[in-house]
């Protein structure tokens, strides 16, 4: 039976006081982190089919996607403030118990309502990720922590790139709703797998729950996910968006100041304004804003017809075969990201990353006349993404106490999560309004994709700049 140590405990393994293996630790929760990942990208190939399989308008369809990653910007810093409160592995099997009913939902529905409630529910289970991080460092050795919380991070990306061809895979061979029974499966392994092999984590920080910060924060993200994805439908100017942005804005304004009264707030604000967590927090976003933009732009342009003159025709399945290497990218270069922090800073390598990023886009721009040369793209930006995500925990680390890890890996998780939402939204209204007629349908035009890989390559420069504001001590 595990018994719970604390990272700072070097003494010898005893059979009451022993660590888990430190290699069957970093595999069990990367591969919980990989598969609560992979729920982002699901339904991705099925995307043009959705308004057809759920009887609603292309519109209100992509709430299919938009849902999943609104629920996991709001659960990710819950679920890190109620691992640090009730304990880690405890909060981690509910992230994938709520998973695991999403799904069963989502593979029992046929309309738009129960599935955005199903992948919601899936949506939940990204929290795991800054829960494992958390884990790692209060479970393993000092000279262990920075390359486990680097593989652990790069997940986030790693899941999303293997879900492409894996969905696509059993979308094309198989009833779309097999997806989520694969999913429910998958997550009952895994839940299984943290319960055989994952210690209880011995940090804990005894509070009460910041309910209201916590339906705050969602009120204010929510608002401005709706107002972000109806824009251009219901006009930019409209009452009705001013309405919702103007709402996003002051229930944001309220939430903060609701928050530095609490004595135990959700999000403790005074630590996430130090200048250290506050720029790598912004640059999160900004990376997690370019990283979608690649997930959604580069399939559906390797499966346009070949009849727009930009697209290729591949089925779903080789589409997805022809985006994997970015997954296997990801997960090699974490361990480079660790060794490059460990010599030369986190900072550099979150810099080095979001500039490699941005050099993918521009690739994208001007070479997309070859498969080959969309491949090439993609490796290119995923590349970037595997060195920027895999250093931000060690940033965040850095700069937060103990006893805060949970609640400010967290909050790290959510400023991706709100960049990846919002790239959600901004990449679908992008592709989805600069469209041409194709016989019955439309499709996106070539400026849509550039524009959209524009849009992606600002957001990465962003980063970079947002990166060179991150203050260092002289040892870091």
């Amino acid at each position: 039976m595990f018994v719970s140590v604390t990272a700072a405990d070097v003494s010898p393994a005893t059979p009451e006081t022993r660590r888990p293996a430190p290699a069957v630790l970093i595999a069990v929760l990367s591969t919980v982190g990989i598969v609560v990942s992979l729920m982002q990208t699901l339904v991705i190939p099925i995307i043009p089919s959705l308004p057809t399989l759920l009887n609603t308008s292309a519109s209100n369809a992509s709430w299919v996607v938009t849902a999943t990653l609104l629920a996991g910007a709001v659960s990710t810093p819950i679920a890190g403030r109620l691992g640090d409160m009730y304990g880690k592995r405890r909060i981690l099997v509910g992230n994938l118990g709520f998973m695991i009913v999403g799904s069963v939902v989502c593979a029992t529905a046929n309309s738009l309502l129960p599935e955005v409630i199903g992948r919601s529910m899936q949506g939940i289970a990204v929290g795991a990720i800054p829960l494992g991080i958390s884990i790692m460092r209060d479970e393993l050795r000092p000279e262990k922590v920075g390359g486990a919380m680097a593989v652990m991070s790069a997940t986030l990306g790693v899941g999303g790139a293997i879900g492409l061809p894996f969905s696509a895979l059993i979308a094309q061979n198989a009833n779309w709703h097999v997806l989520f029974w694969t999913a429910a499966g998958l997550g009952v392994v895994c839940a299984v797998l943290v319960l055989v092999f994952v210690p209880e984590s011995p940090v804990r920080t005894p509070s009460r729950f910041d309910f209201g910060g916590a339906v705050g924060l969602s009120i204010a993200l929510l608002t401005l996910l709706i107002g972000i994805t109806k824009g251009a439908d219901w006009g930019w100017a409209s009452g009705s968006i001013l309405a919702l942005f103007g709402l996003s804005l002051a229930s944001f304004l309220g939430w903060g100041a609701y928050e530095l009264r609490r004595s135990a707030p959700l999000v403790d604000l005074r630590v996430s304004a130090r200048p250290r967590v506050l720029f790598t927090n912004m640059a999160s976003i900004a990376v997690g804003f370019s990283l979608y933009g690649m997930s959604l732009t580069f399939p559906q342009l390797l499966m346009a017809p070949e009849q727009t003159g930009y697209g290729f025709g591949l089925s779903m399945v080789v589409a997805g075969l022809a985006m994997a290497p970015t997954g296997l990218v990801m997960m090699l270069l974490s361990p480079v990201s660790a060794r490059l922090s460990a010599t030369k800073g986190p900072k550099f390598t979150l810099a080095l990353g979001s500039a490699v990023i941005a050099l993918g886009y521009l690739c994208a721009v001007v070479m997309m006349d070859a498969v080959w040369q969309i491949i090439l793209s993609a490796v290119i930006v995923a590349g970037g993404v595997g060195l920027a995500y895999a250093a931000m925990p060690a940033l965040i680390m850095g700069a937060v106490p103990l006893s805060e890890t949970g609640a400010a890996n967290g909050l790290n998780s959510l400023m991706r999560s709100i960049g990846t939402s919002t790239s959600a939204a901004v990449m679908g209204v992008v592709l989805a309004h600069m469209t041409m007629q194709l016989g019955p349908h439309m499709v996106p035009t070539r400026s849509a994709f550039h524009t959209a890989f524009f849009i992606a390559m600002a957001g990465a420069v962003a980063a970079v700049a947002l990166t060179m504001c991150i203050p260092m001590r002289k040892r870091d």
